[in-house]
């Protein structure tokens, strides 16, 4: 059975101090001073054996000191391994997660990363993981990434180097969520200089500092305190809509979900009208809204809308028909639907 390393060694030093106390008492009973006791016993169970401090010439002092010499000893050089088993082992341990965590990184592709593991950062990385994303933290302290359900990553997140490490030539998205607007710049800086293609997404305290991080590289820039805000006040004028969005965004408990779908090259819709497409009779998932390359959107699309490559479809529908949408505006999509 394993046993944890600091109950070992508290039982090692305890039984240690247990000798000593035995020890020390003993010579006391055969008149010894307090401190000439003490001192002998420390020699004597350390093995030093500086000198005597009182002849010990009695049978009974002489089987007391081998006694003590034999017990002491032994508990001593316990004690010392087992402090230094631990030592080593939790340094082994140390470095082996490390270089398993390190070429777990190497690999991992799409994934978003989200730097500042605060109240936005563990929002947005508890979103991301039920959306089945994996997510990689950086935070400066390594405290805040104990006994986390993601991959963690403790060093400057303004630090080149770290980022590369987390993999941002490879992720998704890098999510900004520092405690500074300052930080959020600089990281927002960083990210689009390695990657000019990637998704980043900022969060602002302030609205003065918005613009900055638009022209710093951002994709997005959430303010949460005006988000919430919103929220508070929609809730307010539209309950019931806002409990909707919620459950099929958030929740999960129904079976219907909001996702979207990009069309590459090679798929099927590319260059096609909805109407020849047949997206809802072959996926059966209703689509909402057509996003064009430029960024805008055409809600509730017609028959004869056409579809082109890098255009994002967002539909609403259960798990298996969004699933077969994504196939559709995927290259794989004639073998899925029967093209």
């Amino acid at each position: 059975m394993h046993v944890n390393p600091v109950r070992r060694i508290r039982r090692a030093v305890s039984s240690l101090a247990f000798v000593m106390a035995c020890g020390t008492i003993g010579y006391l009973i055969f008149g010894f001073p307090f401190i000439d006791a003490l001192y002998q016993t420390v020699t004597t169970v350390t093995t030093v054996g500086f000198r005597e401090v009182h002849p010990i010439d009695t049978v009974g002092e002489k089987l007391f000191t081998m006694v003590l010499v034999l017990a002491g000893v032994g508990t001593a050089f316990y004690t010392f391994g087992v402090s230094l088993e631990a030592l080593v082992e939790g340094h082994l341990r140390t470095v082996q997660e490390r270089r398993r965590m390190d070429r777990t990184l190497d690999k991992l592709q799409g994934h978003v990363i989200v730097c500042g593991w605060g109240r936005v950062g563990r929002a947005c990385g508890s979103y991301a993981a039920r959306d089945g994303t994996p997510v990689v933290v950086i935070d400066r302290n390594p405290d805040r990434l104990v006994d986390i359900a993601h991959y963690a990553l403790a060093g400057d997140v303004t630090d080149d180097e770290v980022l590369k490490k987390a993999g941002v030539l490879r992720a998704r998205a890098l999510v900004a969520a520092l405690e500074t607007d300052a930080d959020n710049v600089y990281v927002t800086l960083s990210g689009r200089a390695l990657r000019p293609d990637l998704t980043i997404i900022a969060r602002a305290r302030t609205e003065s500092s918005e613009p900055k991080l638009v022209r710093a590289g951002a994709d997005h820039v959430v303010n949460p305190q005006r988000l919430g805000g919103d929220r508070m006040a929609a809730f307010a004028v539209q309950p019931h809509i806002m409990d909707f969005l919620d459950v099929v965004m958030h929740d999960g408990s129904l079976e219907i979900r909001i996702e979207e779908a990009e069309v590459v090259d090679g798929s099927p819709l590319a260059g096609a009208i909805l109407a020849d497409a047949g997206v809802r009779e072959r996926t059966g998932a209703q689509l909402l809204a057509v996003r064009t390359s430029d960024g805008s959107f055409h809600t509730n699309p017609g028959p004869l809308t056409c579809v082109e490559t890098g255009h994002v479809l967002i539909a609403m529908g259960t798990s298996e028909q969004v699933a077969a949408l994504r196939s559709l505006a995927s290259s794989t999509g004639s073998s899925a639907v029967g093209f």
